[in-house]
């Protein structure tokens, strides 16, 4: 057969379904001092959200979240001084307390130009995020709540300790705090009340123990010891939700040792605009159920921040 001048069969136009793949950049800003890293992605033109992580992590745990929410929202996670990247400048004191922290990310989020933003707060996270919706109201667009304890219910037993160096903070009550920086009392903060551990990345709290060991064990104990200035401050949170009745969502892992399912459940009393979560997992409720908390997170945030 001469297939000289036979041309080739005409083939339909194709077009890629393959997303482009979300671009996290990794930064530094110097803050009173401090040499702030933090993770940014998505449209700087979207609505801001801001994410605040806990003890014994770092933004490191929103690593997954990030690239989930980036597609339509600007997402920042900083890491909070004392923790994961960021570092106190040489020659700067710093003092670790709540309302220090809380100074650093609020003139952060100035730098930034971060007007108006959510907030995804988890453990020591949410005292920070409490103190700017206190403090900036009118920036406040929607509380996402990740086991970030509001509400005296919310502590279980597990704060004895605390709870007693918080009224008595002498030598010998400060010390017996040691123990909770441990390598293998973080490691239990991952994987207690989790059914299935081996979903849990060992790097997740190894990453955390170095990062404690690096910048100095007597930095956590300062801020377990100031932990008690949030629950005094937290009759001001509550009037800030029964004034401005903020969307919120409170997702709660429901084995978490440390912020029992009734603080989840308080956030109610103060605000009719809350919605409660509960998810069959501990503590580091994103590290088993990353996904869903993203896509609960997505509809929740669609439906409450008004472009």
């Amino acid at each position: 057969m001469n297939t000289k001048n036979m041309q080739p069969a005409a083939t339909a136009p194709t077009t890629s379904t393959v997303e482009s793949p979300v671009r996290i950049h990794y930064k530094t800003m110097e803050i009173q001092g401090v040499d702030v890293f933090y993770r940014e992605a998505g449209s700087l033109d979207a609505p801001a959200i801001l994410l605040l992580h806990g003890f014994a992590a770092s933004s490191y745990m929103f690593r997954d979240l990030i690239p989930q929410l980036a597609g339509k929202y600007h997402v920042i996670a900083p890491d909070l001084p004392g923790f994961g990247q960021t570092t106190v400048m040489p020659g700067v004191t710093f003092n670790y307390t709540f309302d220090n922290l809380t100074s650093v990310i609020d003139a952060f989020t100035v730098a930034k130009g971060l007007d108006r933003y959510a907030m995804y707060v988890f453990d020591y996270g949410a005292p920070v995020g409490w103190r700017l919706a206190v403090k900036n109201p009118q920036k406040v667009t929607a509380i996402v709540t990740q086991n970030g304890n509001a509400y005296e219910e919310g502590l279980s037993e597990g704060w004895a300790e605390m709870r007693k160096a918080w009224s008595e903070p002498t030598a010998a009550n400060r010390e017996a705090l040691r123990r909770f920086n441990t390598p293998e009392m973080i490691k239990w903060q991952y994987t207690e009340g989790v059914d299935d551990t081996s979903l849990i990345p060992p790097e997740t709290y190894q990453l955390a123990y170095a990062a404690i060991e690096r910048i100095g064990v007597e930095i956590q104990m300062d801020l377990l010891l100031d932990y008690g200035q949030n629950v005094k401050q937290y009759s001001q949170l509550h009037e800030f939700f029964r004034r401005y009745h903020p969307p919120t969502l409170a997702i709660w892992g429901k084995n978490d040792p440390f912020f029992l399912p009734p603080g989840a459940d308080a956030f109610k009393r103060d605000n009719p605009k809350a919605e409660v979560r509960f998810l069959d997992t501990g503590h580091f409720a994103i590290e088993t159920h990353g996904k869903e908390i993203g896509a609960a997170m997505l509809e929740f945030l669609n439906r409450s921040i008004k472009p």
